[in-house]
């Protein structure tokens, strides 16, 4: 009797297991929506990598750029070549992926984060045989705020 309570009760912790991988695989992929444009191929790149890294994203070609970030509150210190939105935050420029996961996983009180400008070795900027550039992942409020979030190549 008590083996075949055993028995049912470890069926049952296996059943919860599978149950949850199940769950685990069902979550939908993060969605960026990224603006750039038309002829960019830098930012075409960069969404490739977030694409590799389980995001799922829609391209808008758009000619005024500046329009975009100043509708979403890009910082002027911040601003790059493209701007994406995922799950109500901004991502300005060349972020890595890992950390645009940790934005969504740890949630702070931001409009964004972006990589100012264009470094060589940000997702998206790497350049075959060039030593990739140290740059910063900041994060910036609605006041145009800005701090470290992440540091990278250095």
């Amino acid at each position: 009797m008590e083996m075949e309570r055993t028995r049912r009760h470890f069926l049952w912790l296996c059943a919860g297991l599978v149950g949850l991988g199940a769950t685990a695989r069902a979550q939908p992929k993060p969605a960026l929506v990224v603006f750039k444009d038309p002829t960019c191929g830098c930012c075409a790149l960069w969404v490739t990598h977030m694409r590799d890294h389980g995001f799922t994203a829609t391209v808008n070609d758009v000619a005024d750029m500046a329009a975009v970030k100043t509708k979403l509150r890009v910082a002027s210190t911040v601003r790059s070549c493209h701007t994406a939105s995922v799950d109500g935050y901004v991502i300005e420029g060349h972020v890595p992926a890992a950390d645009v996961r940790r934005l969504l996983r740890d949630r702070p009180k931001v409009v964004g984060i972006g990589v100012a400008g264009m470094p060589i070795g940000s997702p998206g900027m790497e350049v075959a045989g060039a030593k990739p550039h140290p740059f910063d992942v900041v994060a910036f409020d609605a006041s145009g705020k800005t701090r470290t979030f992440a540091s990278h190549n250095k």
